[in-house]
């Protein structure tokens, strides 16, 4: 339930998106021009495009509160898994309970030993 509600509220979303960017703005930035003598006049364009944005805008905040709904209802995830209790101790731990080999100085074969 809870993956069809978000699959549905992704549409909606990208709907509500795609139809707020054909609108045309006060300053004519990504609006889109239609011609009066086209399928549906300028009016009539605006009209469907403003209530198409509210009807998704409405889908987008009910489908907003449902998710919220079935996720707070949702049991998923509340059990602790314990397979791991008792294994090998992290790597950080391990480290530091096992004490560091002491390196080797580097001979300089070449060099004169000073006395």
């Amino acid at each position: 339930m809870f993956t069809f509600l978000l699959i549905l509220q992704t549409l909606v979303a990208a709907a509500l998106v795609g139809t707020i960017l054909m609108q045309r703005s006060e300053g004519g930035g990504l609006g889109v021009g239609g011609s009066s003598s086209g399928l549906m006049s300028a009016r009539g364009q605006a009209d469907f495009l403003t209530r198409s944005t509210g009807i998704l805008a409405f889908l987008f905040v009910a489908l907003s509160i449902a998710l919220a709904a079935v996720a707070a209802t949702r049991d998923d995830g509340t059990e602790i898994d314990d397979s791991l209790i008792g294994e090998t101790a992290p790597l950080a731990t391990q480290q530091e309970q096992a004490p560091a080999a002491p390196e080797a100085p580097a001979e300089d074969e070449g060099a004169p030993i000073a006395q």
